[in-house]
């Protein structure tokens, strides 16, 4: 099948476009139909084997998805993402705009912060921990972009399951802060203020002075001695489902 250069484009621009996302995969397409993405654009590398998958792993999306996709074949879809994806379905979707203010106002579930970090790979990875487990939403700093394709592919179409923004500044929100630190007493032995803001440091770093200044609150992971750190996206998890069996208990 003849090389499309238009959609090669269009595809290859959407990863560098701040409103725009490519989802590349099966999953990543069925969670972010799931939950109300809008989509510009959904191609399939073969739609019999395409649908076949959909009707094992996802069969709530089987039909839509056999409606929506674009057969661009093998060569076509391949020339469509550094690395085509095994699945072979890939879309483009609109990215969805939150402000932080929003965000924290509006939240009831506990907010993850991540300060700065460094592997794009972890905050994709942090997003679908925060989805799964009930989070209310998933803040970043930095100057890295939490919807990078590195990130996108990572949550797996889930930055539609949960508000997902970088942002600059959390100041009037101090007295929500609970600061993950190996030093701090157990989480479990700790009072947490209402719509906790949970601050996870970098991976390389930590929280920094000024976040751990200014938290309400310091906690930590029980751990077995000898075992300094959890990765960052790990970490995340073993908090949220911690304080979710807690609160269930």
């Amino acid at each position: 099948m003849r090389i499309d250069t238009t959609r090669r484009e269009r595809f290859l621009g959407a990863r560098r476009d701040r409103n725009l996302c490519v989802l590349e995969g099966l999953h990543a397409v069925k969670h972010a139909h799931r939950f109300g993405a809008v989509f510009g654009e959904v191609v399939t590398r073969d739609p019999e084997a395409q649908i076949e998958l959909a009707h094992n792993l996802a069969p709530d999306i089987a039909d839509w998805l056999a409606a929506a996709a674009v057969c661009v074949g093998p060569d076509g879809f391949d020339q469509l993402a550094p690395l085509a994806h095994p699945t072979g379905v890939m879309a483009v979707a609109e990215r969805r705009a939150h402000e932080a203010e929003q965000i924290l106002r509006a939240t009831g579930g506990p907010v993850v912060f991540l300060e700065e970090p460094v592997h794009l790979g972890n905050v994709g990875a942090a997003i679908r921990v925060v989805a799964a487990a009930g989070g209310g939403a998933l803040l970043t700093s930095g100057r890295h972009d939490p919807w990078s394709p590195e990130s996108l592919r990572a949550a797996a179409g889930l930055h539609f399951a949960v508000p997902v923004a970088r942002v600059e500044a959390l100041g009037a929100y101090g007295d929500r802060f609970v600061a993950l630190d190996a030093d701090a007493p157990d989480l479990r032995e700790v009072a947490l203020p209402e719509r906790p803001i949970l601050a996870f440091g970098s991976e390389r770093q930590g929280l920094s002075s000024e976040i751990m200044d200014r938290a309400a609150v310091r906690a930590s992971l029980p751990m077995r001695e000898g075992v300094s750190s959890l990765n960052l996206a790990t970490a995340v998890a073993a908090v949220l489902y911690t304080l979710r069996a807690t609160s269930e208990r």
